[in-house]
């Protein structure tokens, strides 16, 4: 008798520095936090890494457990001075609120389309911060009663000092962040790492009202409001970008903890690593600020547009944990991988894959090792094929079929019309060599490109297919 025994997951948590074997408080539903977007620009690159990482997980913890039994939250912050900055900025003639509005939903839209276009599942819940303001002043409430959050200078604040181990998940004592630290000392602060809670709002700024005046929450309460909400005082894993272990997570786990009384907010805290372009820091003063739609949909990275599955595959070359050097070769690399196999799973439906003795599951219970994965997959590809596609479907891609990734997965219509059209032009021009190039080149992906001319114009027409 074959006993079915579930591959043993195991995960990076921050807090412990370990890997450690995943085991849920509730293995029919497995709980799952991550930080989502604040939506007052549009997504960049290094947004996208988070996006897909933990899709990757989430979709790995359906498989494990079920996917009935897995429960995903990744929340929109709607409310926020970079939202108000912005609404600013850019509608400087309307009505604050009516302008904050305008921001939030088209960028919202954006991300929206941009994290779809990635092959990211769609979250179980995704949570407004303005939904859930009543929660919130709730929450500021128990930490005033247990005198873990102070007023001064028209706002509440929370003081650090009233819990013990704050720092822990950063690795910081809390003596380091006491005056005369290199932190800054506001005048109403008892200490200077005690962060707002609740902040006064103008009568033209966004807000509502509280026992503490009108106001607007602290952007580290939204997260812990709305995922008690969904997710319970206590859940399985939280996960974000190294750039928000502090303060962001650091913040939501003391307001969590000592508002409820719970000795941990997750059980599991996971962070993906940084992400740089072409070996520097993207930033736009260095001119390499990239977003998810500047590749979806400009020519501005690499001179052409790239499909967000090959996005998707070039973040997962890299395991999570690891920095990422994203670049033009790394794309390249990522789209020759998809055509080749694309070429070898056709049109056919994914396959079911075991849970024991597969290569691309031992890999990802080894702590998401996406690379390792992958390698697992070349292998596959190697043998034939079989089951590659839906081994591939675990970790988001080859989720489409050949015919459809062929006529529309690569720029302005799958790359492989834009070349056909390029290569027109080419023998237009005389210039043969550069026609036989781009035909030798579709041809090592599988296409079979057949010349005639058109009866009524006589104009030479090309027609493709994919070769089996």
């Amino acid at each position: 008798m074959t006993l079915n025994i579930k591959p043993k997951l195991r995960l990076y948590d921050t807090m412990t520095r370990h890997r450690r074997e995943f085991v849920p408080i509730d293995a029919t539903n497995v709980r799952l936090y991550v930080c989502g977007p604040t939506v007052y620009d549009f997504a960049h690159i290094g947004n996208a890494r988070p996006a897909i990482v933990f899709d990757v997980l989430y979709r790995f913890l359906r498989h494990l457990y079920g996917p009935d039994h897995v429960t995903y939250v990744r929340n929109i912050t709607d409310v926020d001075d970079k939202i108000i900055e912005r609404a600013r900025r850019d509608f400087p003639n309307k009505p604050l609120n009516e302008a904050i509005r305008e921001v939030t939903e088209t960028t919202n839209d954006q991300y929206q389309r941009d994290v779809k276009a990635l092959g990211c599942l769609e979250p179980d819940f995704q949570p407004r911060a303005t939904e859930h303001i009543e929660g919130m002043v709730v929450l500021v409430g128990e930490l005033l009663a247990k005198s873990h959050a102070y007023e001064a200078g028209g706002e509440v604040l929370f003081d650090i000092s009233s819990m013990a181990d704050y720092g822990r998940l950063a690795g910081r004592k809390l003596d380091e962040q006491r005056a005369g630290a290199r932190v800054a000392v506001e005048a109403h602060k008892r200490n200077p790492g005690d962060f707002v809670l609740w902040k006064r709002s103008s009568d033209e700024e966004p807000g509502w009202d509280s026992p503490w005046g009108r106001g607007r929450p602290g952007w580290h309460l939204e997260c812990s409001v709305m995922s008690e909400h969904h997710l319970g005082k206590t859940f399985d894993i939280h996960g974000g970008g190294l750039d928000l272990i502090f303060p962001h997570h650091e913040n939501e786990i003391a307001q969590s903890r000592c508002a409820h009384g719970t000795e941990t907010m997750a059980n599991y805290w996971l962070h993906n690593g940084y992400l740089q372009v072409e070996g520097r820091k993207m930033s736009k003063s260095e001119g390499n600020f990239i977003t998810i739609r500047d590749l979806l949909e400009t020519q501005k990275f690499g001179g052409r547009r790239w499909p967000g599955e090959v996005l998707r595959l070039a973040m997962l070359m890299t395991q999570y944990r690891q920095p990422i050097d994203f670049s033009i070769e790394k794309l390249g690399n990522a789209e020759k991988t998809l055509n080749q196999w694309y070429r070898l799973v056709g049109d056919g439906a994914p396959a079911e894959i075991g849970e024991m003795n597969n290569g691309v599951v031992d890999a990802l219970c080894k702590d998401l090792n996406t690379c390792d994965a992958i390698n697992q997959l070349h292998l596959m590809a190697d043998e034939g094929g079989g089951a590659l596609k839906g081994a591939a479907n675990l970790l988001g891609i080859l989720t489409g079929t050949a015919s459809a990734w062929f006529q529309g997965g690569g720029d302005d219509g799958g790359n492989t019309e834009t070349r056909i059209t390029t290569r027109l032009k080419a023998l237009a021009d005389k210039d043969f060599a550069r026609a036989d190039e781009i035909r030798n080149e579709l041809a090592a992906e599988g296409i079979q490109l057949m010349d005639s001319k058109d009866p009524t114009t006589g104009e030479r027409v090309t027609k493709w297919e994919i070769r089996r």
